[in-house]
């Protein structure tokens, strides 16, 4: 993703890291939270960061004016739709294909536990 340099007429000039379809778009300054244009200051450059990083970046940032509840947490923290692990599901029996009616798939470690 990009890094793009604003210009806030209070607080001056800013980098804002934002995907190129919202390039143009104008910037809320993250010091006043004025609106701010985009400017070319210096030769465009990319964010090398890994994707958990970046993740790990925009929650933190989020999170900086006003933190998540623990309900507004909880709410978020749904499994995806198909999830098995914590649903209602029918109990596993012994087939051919799966003689020791284990959760997951066999593999060469039957000794193992899976989730």
């Amino acid at each position: 993703m990009p890094i793009y340099e604003y210009d806030c007429a209070d607080c001056g000039d800013f980098t804002q890291l934002r995907p190129m379809a919202d390039r143009d778009q104008a910037c809320a300054c993250p010091y006043c939270g004025g609106v701010s244009q985009r400017v070319i200051l210096s030769a465009p450059g990319l964010a090398t960061m890994a994707g958990s990083q970046r993740r790990a970046h925009a929650a933190n940032e989020r999170s900086a004016n006003a933190p998540q509840t623990v309900e507004e947490y909880a709410s978020k923290r749904k499994h995806p739709s198909g999830c098995s692990c914590c649903g209602p599901s029918k109990p596993l029996a012994p087939s051919k294909a799966n003689p020791h009616a284990m959760k997951g798939k066999m593999s060469g470690r039957p000794w193992m536990i899976s989730h």
